[in-house]
């Protein structure tokens, strides 16, 4: 037996004890079997998935933001979700933030060390000045990276609220609000955890990040109706979003969105409702942002 400190992500899997054997199909439908059996577990974690992200919601509706902590893949994958909320729910880059051990460098290459240096982990806490109105989630497939937990605890020690992401145990006794455990189980290629727990938790954080912008009325029905068209194919989304909403024609919905600045919900309120751009914006912000309040849709 092994001790208890041992993260399951570290155990052998008796399903992968003859990987090397397996033809390479054979091989390939168990790496996707197993991920779909740790995607399925999932269901179970709803309930804490949503805890978090109603924090993460009352932070950004503060001034505050959900800031992302991790090391090695589980810092790539806050990185990356925190990102691609700027374009897909508006947000400024300061609302939604990733911090990874070793810094931005460890994005594309190991950073040896990174992931023990508990100093860091504090430092970068201080350095965000983080404080009450954060929600701070730390992210480690093990349960007990030393940078995470240091930076949770720093967090934590600062009023905000702490929680963990992890497909292992934390050590007893750490501070945490909340703990999202991720029943990915051992991986088919033993501690790789960029496999089960690497899917997992990216599922994990999409799911906090978009259930706390469906909170902040960033959602409209189940459409992107607060994205930030900074290319061809976004700009190319938003005309059709414009649309739909209002069966505009493309040069009238394309009008509106210029005038609007490219804010969907301002074009959509300003046809639907016969409005100038400005009184859209103003009526929008007096029902919180959210698009169907302003349309006098029932809830």
């Amino acid at each position: 037996m092994f001790p208890p400190e041992i993260p399951p992500t570290e155990l052998s899997n008796p399903r992968s004890s003859r990987l090397d054997a397996l033809s390479p199909a054979e091989a390939a439908a168990l790496l996707m079997g197993e991920e779909a059996e740790a995607v399925a577990a999932l269901k179970d974690r709803a309930h804490s998935v949503a805890e978090v992200a109603v924090w993460a919601a009352d932070s950004l509706r503060r001034g505050g933001r959900l800031i992302y902590v991790g090391a090695g893949t589980s810092g790539r994958l806050g990185v990356l979700d925190a990102v691609e909320c700027v374009p897909t729910f508006r947000t400024e880059p300061r609302q939604v933030v990733g911090i990874i051990a070793g810094g931005p460098a460890a994005l594309t290459r190991a950073v040896e060390g990174a992931e023990d240096n508990e100093e860091e982990g504090r430092a970068q806490v201080r350095g965000l000045e983080v404080d009450a109105r954060d929600t701070v989630v730390g992210i480690a497939a093990s349960g007990r990276t030393p940078f995470v937990l240091a930076a949770l605890r720093e967090a934590k020690a600062r009023g905000a609220r702490a929680a963990l992401v992890t497909a292992g145990h934390p050590p007893p006794g750490e501070p945490l609000d909340a703990l999202v455990l991720l029943p990915s189980g051992p991986e088919v290629l033993t501690g790789s955890t960029r496999l089960k727990a690497g899917t997992a938790t990216k599922i994990v954080l999409n799911a906090i990040s978009t259930t706390a912008m469906i909170c902040l009325g960033k959602v409209y029905r189940n459409l992107m109706v607060d994205l930030r068209p900074t290319n061809n194919k976004l700009r190319a989304r938003a005309v059709r979003l414009v649309r739909e909403l209002t069966g505009a024609e493309a040069t009238a919905a394309r009008a509106a969105l210029e005038a609007a600045q490219w804010s969907v919900k301002v074009a959509v309120i300003a046809l639907r409702r016969g409005l100038e751009p400005e009184a859209a914006e103003r009526l929008l912000a007096q029902h919180g942002g959210f698009l169907g309040k302003a349309l006098g849709e029932a809830p």
